[in-house]
């Protein structure tokens, strides 16, 4: 029975949200921090709350079609009960504030973590839900408590990507009634560009990736003539006694991983989409295999790096090309 009576409810508020300017006022992006109050929490009974009070009212009318005083008190306890439940499912959203939210980084395609920072209040919070892109975070708060809450949202594309509005909700204690607000923050986020699957390496200065020279260090390379200078310590004194002369210990060091200097210029016949798959791929690559790189694009010169901050950076000015 309250299978039909949940899906009336959810088909009232749909209806109630399209027609009402009441409950549409917040569908305009606010700034943050955004804070709940009695002006924007809306509270509807659920299907349960619906066929509770339908239960109410037939006690009432038997109570007093057979004069029965204690199925009236019984049915005034509902009833207050009924009634404090209202109450308290709006106190758990009232004064509960959206202070920031902090999105994560991720390739277009694959889902973006927010980080949304809550402040409980003066209150304690039980069994609060978000909606954000058709899935629902639950959580509970205890007073004066804060609270990082992690949400995914979906991505497709790269680029500036506005966050989806919020619903928060909560049928807490009894299930009876249902109380929500809408949050719709005024911020963007970025979403790094998908590299391509597949296509040559960039171009080198060397087709070695490796060279080696030789240094004063810990591998020994090679025996060679002894000169004027040389320290005593690097003669090899057994295999300078079966020579004519003095040999001298040689050692090799391989020289640091090349810079891949990532050109926008040098992919003339590609397109813009396909430029930036390129070079999105290229950084990967370079990332996973601790390469310097560096990036040249229309309007930003960014110099040579390595590690997460400077692929960070990389991929966010190859996100934010027109």
């Amino acid at each position: 029975m309250t299978m039909p009576l949940a899906e009336a409810t959810r088909r009232m508020q749909n209806w109630a949200e399209r027609r009402l300017p009441a409950l549409t006022r917040y569908r305009r992006p606010e700034s943050l921090p955004i804070e709940l109050h009695r002006r924007r929490i809306y509270i509807v009974p659920t299907g349960l709350g619906m066929a509770f009070g339908v239960l109410l009212i037939v006690m009432l009318a038997g109570a007093l079609n057979y004069a029965n005083n204690a199925a009236l008190l019984l049915t005034c306890l509902l009833g207050a009960a009924c009634a404090t439940s209202m109450l308290v499912a709006f106190r758990s959203l009232d004064g509960l504030r959206l202070t920031a939210i902090q999105p994560n980084h991720a390739i277009a395609g694959q889902p973006l973590i927010l980080q949304l920072h809550l402040d409980a209040g003066t209150r304690v919070r039980q069994a609060i839900r978000v909606d954000i892109d058709g899935q629902t975070q639950a959580f509970a708060m205890p007073a004066h408590g804060q609270l990082a809450l992690p949400l995914a949202i979906a991505t497709t594309r790269r680029g500036w990507q506005p966050l989806p509005r919020l619903r928060l909700w909560s049928s807490w204690p009894l299930g009876l009634f249902q109380a929500w607000s809408w949050l719709y923050p005024e911020q963007s986020v970025l979403v790094w560009p998908r590299p391509e699957t597949g296509g040559p390496p960039p171009r080198l200065p060397a087709d070695d990736p490796m060279h080696q020279r030789l240094h004063h260090g810990e591998d020994l390379a090679a025996l060679r003539d002894y000169r004027a200078g040389d320290p005593q310590r690097r003669i090899a004194w057994k295999a300078s006694a079966r020579h004519d002369s003095l040999l001298v210990k040689d050692f090799e060091q391989p020289l640091p991983r090349q810079e891949w200097r990532l050109d926008w210029r040098h992919l003339p016949g590609l397109d813009n989409e396909a430029r930036i798959a390129r070079l999105a791929r290229w950084l990967g690559e370079a990332e996973a295999q601790g390469r310097p790189s560096s990036l040249w694009l229309p309007g930003d010169d960014i110099s040579h790096g390595a590690g997460p901050a400077h692929y960070a950076r990389c991929m966010s000015a190859l996100a934010r090309l027109p």
